[in-house]
């Protein structure tokens, strides 16, 4: 596992990329990353000590706390998983389980692991996939089954029932004749120089159904892992497809690459990278408060923060991996707090989000630097869309203020929804575009400010319309 090594400015100036504005919170999430990498630095028993600065973001819909914490779980490739304090009910009552969240941690953790662990050794499994490939595209010439070799391949199946092991047929020796060995050579050379990619071949794999019958939510939540008891039980189901060789040598190289490691070793790791860099985002926090249940009695707000607390201070949660400890688990809370405040949390909840960073109100200003500079700005994306239909759109600085002062003006007199806003703006001013574009002849299309005017000036003006449409 690679250490956390960027400095808070370099993890600031990588999250700038993608988001805009909410310096103070970048700085201070910068910070509780770098400190994660510092702890890592010290002794056993500092490490112990030390726990995580967990956080708490105050600031309206649409402004960067979820993009914040996603963004930076991929910056340093630590495990991420995005939650709702909503969907979690106090315990008594039907609705998900607060330790899921660590359980999904888990599960997004070895994946993690099994990828790279796949990437590690994929030279060989993909050496090994094309030996198969070769074999499948041609096969030798199989010998007869004669009843003693049934009656000797069902006494092996006995014999390992009763070792407790899982009974397999061996399969029959093919036979290879020196007619066979070339072919094999010459297609082994075709697939060495891609030739061969679009090809179909016949493979047989494992049922995918199989495996998601033995995904029962439910059971998972008390970290039960019902496809490993069931597959132990029953063999698995083998079906057969006929795919192009680059799709067969995936899910070949895929099976091979199971063979080749230690799920064992990987299901360590995967607890191990979740315990020290897993961040869990709890979104809508303000909504668990009991300022936020005044309508409701059916489940207990402060109940769900009650059940919450445990995890946050740090407790020992079981999964169908292993135990895990979530004592340096980063977690980060986020809430608008329109209607409440972070004081009306359960007070041993809020002393467990020492760090409070207020996110700002996007302005004008910010509109635009969102339209444009990111590497993911919408104006960048849209014109790649479009683009597709051999048309080049071309915006002018002039109609972007426009789109920007238009959503800003839209943000102040109907509900504020922040950058999202800039979404519904673009959809309706390019709905024309999107939808003619294909069976327009090839060009240039320039978007100006008198163009955005047109489209939807009238209907920003349009108090009842806006408030609909946009």
């Amino acid at each position: 596992m690679d250490p956390i090594t960027k400095t808070p400015r370099e993890i600031v100036s990588l999250l700038d990329q993608y988001i805009i504005g909410q310096d103070a919170a970048k700085k201070s999430i910068a910070i509780a990353l770098r400190n994660r990498y510092r702890r890592m630095q010290l002794s056993k028993d500092m490490q112990d000590e030390i726990t995580p600065k967990n956080m708490l973001m105050i600031g309206p819909t649409g402004v960067g706390k979820t993009e914040l914490a996603r963004r930076l779980a991929k910056i340093v490739k630590a495990p991420f998983v995005k939650v709702e304090a909503t969907k979690f009910t106090e315990v008594g009552y039907v609705g998900g389980d607060v330790e899921s969240m660590v359980r999904n941690l888990v599960d997004v953790s070895v994946k993690m692991e099994k990828d790279n662990q796949f990437e590690n050794v994929r030279a060989e499994a993909t050496k090994r996939a094309n030996n198969r490939l070769v074999k499948l595209l041609v096969p030798g010439k199989k010998p007869k089954q004669n009843q003693q070799a049934d009656f000797s391949n069902l006494m092996n199946m006995f014999s390992q029932m009763q070792k407790g092991d899982m009974p397999t047929a061996e399969e029959p020796k093919e036979e290879v004749t020196d007619e066979i060995k070339n072919q094999r050579m010459s297609v082994s050379d075709q697939l060495a120089h891609g030739l061969l990619e679009n090809s179909e071949v016949e493979i047989e794999m494992d049922d995918p159904q199989q495996a998601m019958a033995g995904n029962n939510p439910m059971m998972n939540q008390m970290g039960i892992d019902l496809s490993s008891t069931l597959g132990q039980m029953m063999p698995k189901k083998r079906i057969k497809r006929t795919v192009p060789v680059s799709e067969a040598r995936e899910i070949l190289i895929k099976e091979e690459s199971e063979e080749l490691v230690n799920n064992a070793d990987i299901n360590h790791d995967a607890i191990q990278r979740a315990q020290d860099t897993g961040i869990i985002f709890i979104d809508e926090i303000d909504k668990i408060t009991s300022k936020s249940d005044k309508n409701s009695g059916e489940v207990s707000r402060e109940g769900v923060q009650r059940d919450i607390l445990p995890i946050v201070e740090g407790t020992q949660v079981q999964t169908k991996y292993g135990a895990i400890n979530t004592d340096h688990i980063l977690f980060i809370a986020a809430g608008a707090f329109a209607e409440s405040k972070p004081s009306d949390l359960i007070a041993e909840l809020q002393g467990r989000f020492p760090i409070r960073v207020e996110l700002d109100e996007l302005s004008q200003e910010d509109f635009v630097k969102i339209l444009t500079e990111p590497n993911n700005a919408l104006v960048k994306q849209y014109i790649a869309l479009i683009g597709t239909d051999n048309i080049k759109v071309t915006f002018t600085i002039e109609a972007i203020n426009r789109i920007a002062e238009l959503a800003y003006q839209l943000n102040h007199e109907n509900q504020n929804i922040g950058a999202r806003r800039l979404h519904t703006v673009l959809e309706k001013l390019l709905e024309d575009l999107l939808y003619e574009g294909p069976d327009m002849q090839m060009g240039d299309i320039t978007i100006t400010e008198s163009y955005v005017n047109d489209k939807i000036g009238n209907i920003v003006k349009n108090k009842d319309l806006s408030r609909y449409i946009l």
